[in-house]
């Protein structure tokens, strides 16, 4: 009998997440196998956007552009809308620019403008579908579709994976680590003994107890019922029933939700039904396909480690889709993760790196849930009273009250805070020094205190490819030396490559750097959060770099 196939990563899960965790390790040299259930990427619509740190962490890899090129045409607008009925009245409408507005934008931004690449709204699926196909390209990962993983098994020094294909063959799979990304009802977390924890649907009408997602096709939507501004998110708020429809190619297909049918007894007919009475008219609408699910979740696994195998994405924490942070914190996940499997598998890692992964993710996944939750939340408390779709002056002030809650509800989904803020203060691999700003969800103040993402910088007036300080950073580490003055580096270099630790060494000779960072140097970790910063090298410039690559624990390392 042959032997199990070896791969020093397994992926268990072949979705954004693991497809992301693939593409990272490829990044840093590090071989994978990704192992899913299905035959070929999901072509049901699931989230639908890609934040703008998820957004800086395709453009590491090169993918950003093409990315972008997903979803809805560049022109079509991305506003927020609210009607009686699609045919009736405009409650209120949030307007958003368009993927081409953003980008013009982008590119007359002031040189600290911190958001290099904005979000962009793409349907999920067309977003894995890309990835699966990037994978293929990339000669360290391995795509294992339509594997199923039966059994896990671990040893001291490996991971035996069971997975049995389409026709039934088994095939055993040794792994130095294996990681979960097989989703809520993850295989892997359940086979730890892992149990998620925190509340879960919340018990309001409007995105709340089970509801339904579907994927529609209306042909007519924008030409016959849709006549004026288009939108991104159109939804249909009424005492009877809400809905929201969200368009997906800007043409005929939206992806749908509602609490206003029973998902256990809604088939395609009563569907059709429910969208033509948000409608106010008889258009045609085709079911493509649809689903139950669970608003109102906010669920985090107990723990993420579990000796070799680890857990990301919706395998360790669930999330109502308010605000979008599902798929995006779970790719933060895979940035955070694929740097410390690289750094343990090459030999520069210490013991205490792969341990932080969930002391740094563990708070963020009750963070993001938390603020999802709350939106979910907010928006059950929006009235929907009779009056809105009468005529006459109580119609109009139950529209205009109920218009402002809508308006307020929208901007608080405005939450650069959640996507770009998250710090890890209080790591083990974290030198601290000075106090880190607020935690906002909706609001993100750059900052060079340790622990949180590195702040951006443009260094040159094109905005392109190459002009962003992060396409300068290395794929390891990084250290910059900061407004033209910065002493000696040889200090930190030598104890970085005594350790075998990958340093990019990185002059930024603007003020604006030495400005955001308040520091001459500071050492930038491969996931680009801070680690340390001083005005000089620390005394025992061997001590920093054990430190933060999990070899010891120490205190204060600013100089």
């Amino acid at each position: 009998m042959n032997g199990p196939t070896r791969t020093p990563v397994a992926i268990v899960g072949g979705g954004p997440v693991g497809l992301m965790l693939a593409l990272l390790l490829d990044r840093h040299g590090v071989p994978s196998t990704v192992f899913d259930t299905a035959e070929a990427p999901h072509r049901t619509p699931r989230g639908n956007t890609h934040n703008a740190r998820t957004m800086e962490h395709y453009r590491r890899l090169g993918i950003a552009t093409p990315i972008r090129a997903l979803g809805l045409p560049g022109e079509h607008p991305t506003d927020i809308a609210y009607f009686t009925r699609y045919n009736g009245h405009e409650l209120s409408r949030l307007p958003l620019p368009s993927r081409n507005t953003r980008m013009r934008r982008t590119g007359r931004a002031p040189a600290t403008d911190q958001t290099p690449e904005p979000v962009h709204r793409a349907n999920q699926m067309y977003v894995e579908r890309f990835l699966a196909e990037h994978v293929r390209t990339r000669p360290r990962i391995t795509l294992r579709l339509g594997r199923t993983v039966t059994g896990l098994r671990q040893e001291a020094d490996r991971v035996t994976l069971r997975t049995e294909d389409s026709a039934g063959r088994v095939h055993d799979v040794a792994a130095s680590y294996a990681v979960g990304c097989d989703g809520g009802r993850s295989f892997v977390r359940r086979t730890l003994g892992v149990h998620y924890e925190g509340p879960g649907s919340l018990g309001q009408e409007v995105l709340g107890r089970r509801a339904t997602a579907a994927h529609l096709r209306l042909p007519t939507f924008h030409r016959d019922v849709m006549k004026g501004t288009r939108a991104w998110s159109y939804w249909a708020f009424n005492s009877a029933l809400a809905m929201n429809l969200i368009a997906l190619n800007g043409e005929d297909e939206f992806f749908l939700l509602t609490s206003s049918a029973d998902p256990d007894r809604t088939g395609p007919g009563p569907l059709a039904a429910l969208v033509r009475r948000a409608a106010g008219t008889p258009l045609p609408v085709e079911v493509l396909g649809h689903r139950p699910w669970t608003p109102g979740a906010a669920l985090v696994a107990q723990r993420f480690t579990f000796g070799r195998v680890l857990l990301a994405g919706d395998a360790a924490h669930l999330f109502t889709p308010n605000g979008g942070f599902g798929m995006n914190t779970g790719v933060d996940d895979a940035a955070n993760l694929a740097w410390k499997l690289a750094g343990v598998l090459h030999g520069w890692g210490g013991p205490g790196l792969l341990a932080s992964y969930e002391s740094e993710r563990r708070p963020i996944a009750h963070r993001n849930t938390t603020a999802a939750r709350e939106l979910n939340a907010a928006l059950g408390t929006v009235e929907r009273p009779a009056a809105l779709e009468e005529d006459g002056p109580a119609g109009t002030a139950a529209r205009e009250r109920t218009g402002d809650l809508l308006r307020c509800y929208g901007e608080r989904t405005h939450s650069l805070g959640v996507q770009l803020g998250a710090r890890y203060d209080g790591s083990p691999l974290v030198a601290e020094d000075g106090e880190p700003p607020a935690d906002s969800w909706g609001t993100y103040t750059p900052s060079g205190v340790p622990g949180g993402r590195a702040p951006h910088l443009w260094l040159d007036s094109w905005h392109g490819q190459g002009s962003s300080l992060f396409d300068r950073f290395g794929t390891g580490w990084t250290l910059l030396r900061l407004g033209g003055r910065a002493p000696d580096s040889k200090p930190l270099e030598a104890a970085a490559q005594a350790r075998g630790m990958p340093l990019t060494v990185l002059d930024v000779d603007l003020a604006d750097g030495r400005d955001l960072y308040g520091r001459d140097l500071v050492l930038v970790r491969p996931d680009q959060h801070i680690a340390w910063r001083g005005h000089r090298p620390p005394t025992d410039p061997e001590e920093l770099m054990a430190r933060v690559t999990g070899s010891v624990s120490g205190t204060r390392g600013a100089a």
